[in-house]
């Protein structure tokens, strides 16, 4: 059943179809459950007056909407039980995928020259957020399990993951996480833009194919001033995601103090997710070989304080990693630990003394007589980690 209210009427737990009127030229292509009063206020700041709302699908009464004060729209809810990490993962992962989807139907239209905009992708990081908020590390886990010849959809899609955790670490406001998420995912959408010949370059670009590379900023800011979209923050990100501290990035060159902590944050997330993932003049790194490589940036490259507070949000086994195990087992980081980072919990899939699969175990460290040994990359022992996941993890968590 669907109902028409006035944005002001529009209370927390209905799910919004649509907008139907709206004095703005904001576009939301998703449908979504209302879940505080920081997105109804959001809506009436962006010129948003009505919208249609799917009673069936929501998850208060409409008598209780349209006449309770907002102070007594909702008792006070008993606390949910944890989700198990099996069901955190899949809702995850359909979360990715269909984000994924989004993404790619974006970057095939900007290849071919079609009329793209900003609110396409508006959705898309919206969702991410929320995930963010309800499950950190089910979608932290889905940056490291990377699909071939997927780099530019899963990097977009992974900068915006932790451009949003990041920021949440850092105790950032709900609104500014928005737009932080938004802009990983646009980072490198202009390099949709660049020739094939020279993305899958196996050696180092000359001059002229620098050039073109760096071109995909200038795409990002233009379609960025086309939306019209008040987004300071997402521009700023966009213009200076390759400067580096020293003043040795690109397009300008800036340096230091001319970085914003935006800026600089989205450099370590960008450099972080480049060094784990395959690239065709490199193999990608482990998830902790590539902190190890952030915290030898000596040459300035990078802000060393937000790289330690990068360390810290991701962990010193970030979920996602691949790790051996003292007892011989091989094992996937599923869920961090804030009070002993030593001592996650992993999911065991895997014995390295007979070179075969076993069946999958959860094992929290921190109550176990287990540790982890080492990171290690999934090519070490000839496991395809992705075709693992989704075949075996997934169904059998």
């Amino acid at each position: 059943m669907y109902k028409i209210y006035p944005v002001d009427d529009l209370k927390p737990g209905m799910f919004v179809n649509q907008v139907t009127r709206q004095t703005g030229q904001l576009k939301i292509k998703t449908q979504g459950l209302v879940k505080d009063h920081g997105l109804i206020h959001k809506l009436k700041a962006r010129g948003i007056l009505e919208v249609e709302v799917d009673l069936s699908r929501s998850i208060i009464s409409d008598e209780l909407t349209m006449d309770s004060p907002m102070e007594e729209e909702s008792p006070e809810e008993p606390e949910k039980p944890q989700a198990s990490e099996g069901e955190t993962l899949n809702e995850s992962h359909r979360l990715y995928e269909q984000a994924k989807t989004v993404q790619s139907k974006f970057f095939k239209k900007v290849r071919k020259g079609g009329k793209v905009s900003v609110t396409e992708l508006m959705g898309t990081s919206a969702d991410i957020i929320d995930s963010v908020f309800d499950n950190p590390d089910a979608l932290c886990c889905l940056t490291l399990i990377k699909e071939k010849d997927q780099y530019l959809l899963e990097h977009s899609l992974n900068c915006s993951i932790l451009m949003a955790v990041f920021a949440r670490h850092l105790g950032f406001d709900k609104e500014l996480i928005d737009e932080l998420g938004l802009a990983g995912l646009m980072m490198d959408v202009g390099m949709a833009t660049i020739p094939e010949d020279i993305l899958s370059k196996p050696g180092a670009l000359d001059g002229p194919e620098m050039q073109i590379v760096e071109g995909h900023v200038d795409f990002g800011l233009e379609l960025l001033e086309q939306s019209e979209l008040d987004l300071d923050v997402v521009r700023d990100v966009l213009a200076n995601h390759h400067e580096r501290m020293d003043g040795s990035g690109y397009p300008r060159g800036k340096s230091g103090d001319y970085l914003s902590v935006y800026a600089r944050m989205a450099a370590i997330v960008d450099s972080y997710d480049a060094m784990t993932s395959e690239r065709p003049w490199r193999r990608g790194m482990s998830p902790t070989q590539a902190l190890k490589r952030l915290l030898a940036s000596s040459q300035g490259l990078l802000d060393q304080s937000l790289v330690q507070q990068f360390i810290r949000c991701v962990g010193v086994h970030p979920v996602g990693s691949l790790v051996k195990l003292k007892s011989g087992k091989l094992a996937i980081v599923v869920r961090s630990n804030k009070v002993d980072p030593l001592c996650p919990v992993v999911m065991s899939f895997y014995s390295v003394r007979t070179n075969m699969y076993n069946e999958v175990k959860r094992l929290d460290l921190s109550k176990v007589q287990d540790e982890i040994e080492t990171s290690v990359r999934p090519e070490e022992f000839k496991i395809n980690l992705t075709k693992f996941f989704k075949d075996v993890l997934l169904q059998q968590v």
